[in-house]
């Protein structure tokens, strides 16, 4: 899952929208480097099958939506409660649309904005204290639709860039009292969310063609990356949000001609 090892053993770790795609790359890599793990999202069967073969004792699956305030402070309390510490905080959980903003109903905006929004406001609200008494850090999963923007995406990249902009205002208020923020910026990822996209190499070309690796992202792309800022050896960096994209923020946006 990882190519390094990090030091995450005596480590408790919440990942929120954990039952599949990056957030479920995510858990397993922190137990595979050691950490004890509680995955959180709405569909129990599929916490259990991220954690499934997990060491004994090391992983715990707590059901509920991070939309929910009282659901975010109910899995940041379980995981204090079970482990009886909390040292890293990934808000991964997040849902998608597209399409014309014009008729972009309200539940469709509302289901955008509880999940994305609400959603790392409530876990940050419940979790920055116990990070507090940690040393602890969060890392976001946002995307590079949280640093520019994307044709017939105007809702979901406005909730992405809400939560980068989350990120770096907290990491500067929190700087001071010992908690690190950061956020990793996905470009596509080859996820449940994105299938609708299809998978035939016609379907994912004008996504490709934008990327410099030549490929679309993987779940396993990105975690690694959320395990390096969440780990000591980005002990100096807070504020950050780093692209994980295969450098398609690196393009001015033309073409890639042949």
């Amino acid at each position: 899952m990882t190519g390094n090892r990090y030091a995450f053993e005596g480590r408790t770790v919440l990942v929120t929208g954990g039952g599949s795609g990056i957030g479920a790359a995510i858990a397993r890599a922190f137990l595979t480097n050691g950490a004890s793990v509680v995955v959180a999202g709405r569909r129990e069967h599929a916490l259990h099958d991220t954690i499934e073969g997990a060491p004994e004792g090391r992983a715990l699956a707590v059901a509920g939506d991070v939309g929910l305030r009282k659901d975010a402070q109910r899995m940041v309390r379980a995981a204090v409660d079970r482990f009886g510490r909390l040292d890293v905080v990934v808000s991964n959980a997040a849902a998608y649309a597209s399409g014309e903003l014009t008729e972009l109903g309200d539940d469709e905006w509302e289901r955008l904005r509880s999940t994305n929004v609400d959603g790392f406001l409530h876990l940050a609200q419940a979790a920055l204290p116990e990070l507090e008494r940690s040393a602890g850090n969060l890392v976001a999963v946002s995307s590079v639709s949280g640093s520019a923007g994307d044709w017939g995406q105007a809702a979901y990249n406005a909730t992405k860039h809400a939560v980068t902009g989350f990120v770096r205002s907290l990491a500067l208020d929190w700087g001071a009292r010992g908690v690190r923020l950061n956020a990793v910026a996905p470009a596509f990822t080859l996820t449940e969310m994105t299938s609708g996209v299809g998978r035939s190499d016609e379907d994912l070309a004008p996504f490709v063609n934008r990327v410099a690796l030549g490929r679309p992202g993987l779940p396993t792309d990105v975690a690694p990356a959320v395990l390096f800022l969440a780990s000591d050896d980005a002990a100096y960096i807070t504020g950050a949000v780093l692209a994980v994209d295969g450098g398609t923020s690196a393009s001015t946006g033309q073409p890639h001609l042949d």
